[in-house]
């Protein structure tokens, strides 16, 4: 009768495979939390350093001379910007910045107190995507306001990194506007934009109750009163509270007179009749999304996203007939999309084509050849690689 094997001893018992696959997946998981942090931490870092090397206002007072901004008034305009030479006493100039949930008409805010068209409006929440700058120009007083996205709890990496640019705006301004709308009651979002202003301690602070020509007297009144006790409630003195339309021009003038005041004494941080500092490749850009955002079904707008690839004066035009040519993409994030876009036959494409042509040639003041193109990009809004390479 032959003896039983007999298994293998040793001082340690084994280890089963499936006790050590296991400290193997904690290990992994452990790498990619790490990596995951780093990760973060690094787009923080990358966010932040975009953050100053935007133009703040520190910068350009120290700037000699001041930059120059491509968008510029019509003939005449900057008449009532004082040269370096001649600036009155008490003269002021600095920066303002509207905040507020998205859709809350702070870049059409922004438009009718510059003048002029500087910054894309639509009805759908959320069209700013990055700070635009607006130049108002008084013989005592220089303001340059600066425009945000709409603050909101973010839910993709796209919103992460909208709401950095908003916060980073507020460390470099002399006085926050707080846009709530007259014709929506004080809710939530604007519950945690309050708590979040409260924060910037040393910051001037001017509620702003925007739309006002959208309801009557009596509701203005009570959207005043209840944004007087959100500033109770939160911690926030409000420098000014004060109703605005800008649609219909109401006391538009008056919400400029009440910004000056806050500014410091300076000379002015920009030449005469410059209207914005945006580059025009970025504002033809905005000026294509808009046109796009027009009618679309409430998922698109999120996912719309223009490049300017190339903007290049047609070769061997005369001179008294220049011709610019633009070639511009937007980018969806499915083919269902694109086919929105598009339109039947490419009839919607042709449309927005057209209608942002208009706007760009009354921006550059030149014929223009638009040409352009839809692609798909996966998930770009939450996608590092994909939103560097479009711009955010």
């Amino acid at each position: 009768m032959t003896e039983p094997r007999r298994t293998s001893s040793s001082s340690e018992p084994r280890k089963p495979a499936s006790s050590q696959a296991g400290r193997n997946a904690v290990r992994n998981n452990r790498g990619r939390k790490a990596e995951e942090l780093e990760n973060a931490e690094r787009r923080k870092r990358q966010s932040i350093a975009k953050a100053e090397r935007r133009t703040t206002s520190e910068q350009v007072r120290a700037s000699e001379p001041a930059p120059t901004a491509v968008g510029r008034a019509p003939e005449g305009a900057g008449a009532a910007t004082p040269s370096y030479l001649d600036i009155p006493d008490g003269y002021r100039a600095g920066f303002a910045c509207f905040v507020g949930r998205p859709n809350a008409g702070k870049s059409t805010l922004t438009n009718a107190l510059v003048g002029a068209k500087i910054a894309i409006t639509s009805g759908k929440p959320q069209t700013t995507r990055h700070t635009v700058r607006g130049i108002v120009h008084r013989p005592d007083a220089q303001l340059v306001l600066v425009d945000t996205p709409g603050l909101h709890r973010p839910r993709t990496l796209l919103g992460e990194r909208l709401n950095e640019q908003v916060r980073a705006t507020w460390a470099e301004v002399d006085v926050i506007g707080f846009c709530i709308p007259a014709n929506q009651e004080i809710g939530p979002g604007d519950r945690y934009i309050a708590q979040q202003l409260a924060q910037v301690q040393r910051t001037p602070k001017v509620a702003i109750v925007t739309k006002t020509d959208t309801m009557g007297k009596q509701s203005v009144g009570e959207q005043l009163l209840a944004v007087l006790e959100l500033g109770k409630e939160i911690g926030i003195e409000w420098a000014e509270i004060v109703p605005v339309s800008a649609v219909a021009d109401s006391q538009v003038g008056l919400l400029a007179d009440l910004l000056v005041t806050q500014l410091p004494q300076s000379p002015p941080l920009y030449p005469g009749g410059e209207l914005t500092d945006e580059p025009e490749q970025v504002m033809v850009g905005e000026l294509i999304r808009e046109a796009a955002l027009e009618g679309v079904r409430d998922e698109l707008p999120h996912s719309l996203a223009v490049t300017v690839e190339e903007m290049l004066p047609r070769k061997d035009r005369p001179k008294d007939k220049p011709l610019l040519d633009v070639h511009a993409t937007l980018y969806v994030e499915r083919s269902s999309q694109k086919s929105i876009v598009i339109g039947t036959g490419g009839s919607r494409l042709r449309e927005v084509g057209t209608r942002a042509r208009q706007q760009i040639e009354a921006l550059l003041g030149t014929p223009v050849f638009l040409d352009l193109h839809v692609k798909v990009a996966k998930d770009w809004q939450r996608d590092p690689k994909q939103l560097q390479r479009l711009g955010f």
